[in-house]
């Protein structure tokens, strides 16, 4: 078993590279994807660069993640143009031997509240409904109902899962974070609950359409996330997995270190050795360590624990 982590393109420098393989990474995301590069070409020439960079410390590039912009999430102006730019994309990591691409499908990112403050005065990433009721996250400009953004996912799934089939890459669909079935700041969400998942595969059917599980927004979503494991991972629908801990509820959670959550992470990972997941495991996010400026010691801790638990349930 595996254990996957990434960097921006900005960040892909050989002092971190080396850092990753010395704390136990094996494969390497990068997202974002530079922005400038538009055409076929110079994807194949970038990734083959960064698969050379990647090899030469002993690491793999196994995956690249995008974001769903504006053109295709809302079905505006450009749009085809954007899809023919991801199927490149695609085109691009099947050439060079990058099996799987991250991304989501969402007109409105994250929300969040204030952080918390946890062990040793680390920061977690924190979302209160009450909270966030009381702040303005209205975007008139991002308006779309459920029916519209599921026939948006329908119309671009149509046109890059052949691709991507085709290509050898498996899509990987992360949650909706909060995993929140209601419109926010005016966008609905479909992809927050697991019949929403089943629902979109269900459109365009594809042994190359998963999803990202991301075992914290499958927690927060309010159900039993070794019963969500398993419910997934027996479709073959688990792609890679974002491996962290939260606590609290689905109105009312913090991302805490990945030791002290609600989760036992213990029977999490028995969980998946049970269904055969053999892709990788990611930390995702990481609490903010006082003076852990690029999250160095957050990356290191979690990983190790992601190895501790691979030793323990896979060996």
């Amino acid at each position: 078993m595996y254990i996957q982590d990434q960097l921006p393109h900005n960040r892909l420098t050989d002092d971190n590279l080396r850092y990753y393989k010395a704390i136990g990474v094996d494969y390497l995301t990068i997202y974002p994807l530079p922005a400038n590069l538009r055409n076929y070409p110079e994807m194949v020439e970038y990734l083959q660069r960064v698969r050379k960079m990647a090899e030469k410390h002993g690491l793999r590039l196994y995956n690249a993640a995008m974001g769903g912009p504006d053109e295709i999430t809302l079905a505006q102006a450009g749009r085809d143009t954007q899809i023919e730019l991801w199927c490149n994309w695609l085109r691009a990591m099947g050439n060079v031997g990058v099996p799987t691409l991250g991304y989501n499908f969402k007109p409105i990112g994250n929300f969040r509240t204030p952080s918390a403050t946890g062990r040793g005065e680390a920061k977690y990433s924190t979302f209160v409904y009450e909270e966030y009721e009381k702040e303005g996250h209205d975007h008139p400009d991002k308006y779309i109902d459920e029916a519209s953004l599921l026939a948006n996912i329908d119309y671009f799934h149509q046109r890059i899962v052949p691709v991507a089939a085709e290509a050898g890459v498996t899509l990987a669909l992360h949650p909706d974070d909060p995993p929140l079935p209601e419109a926010m700041g005016g966008a609905a969400r479909i992809v927050s609950t697991l019949d929403q998942y089943e629902r979109i595969f269900a459109l365009n059917p594809s042994p190359n359409s998963a999803m990202l599980f991301c075992q914290g927004c499958v927690t927060e979503m309010g159900v039993d996330v070794y019963e969500a494991i398993r419910r997934m991972g027996r479709q073959d629908k688990i792609c890679y997995v974002h491996f962290r801990n939260v606590q609290g509820r689905p109105k009312d959670f913090r991302e805490v270190f990945v030791d002290e959550g609600d989760v036992d992470m213990f029977k999490a990972m028995q969980a998946y050795k049970e269904i055969g997941f053999e892709g990788p495991f990611m930390m995702d996010h990481t609490p903010q360590i006082p003076g852990d400026q690029e999250q160095r010691q957050g990356h290191a801790f979690a990983t190790g624990f992601i190895r501790a638990m691979i030793q323990a349930v896979y060996r």
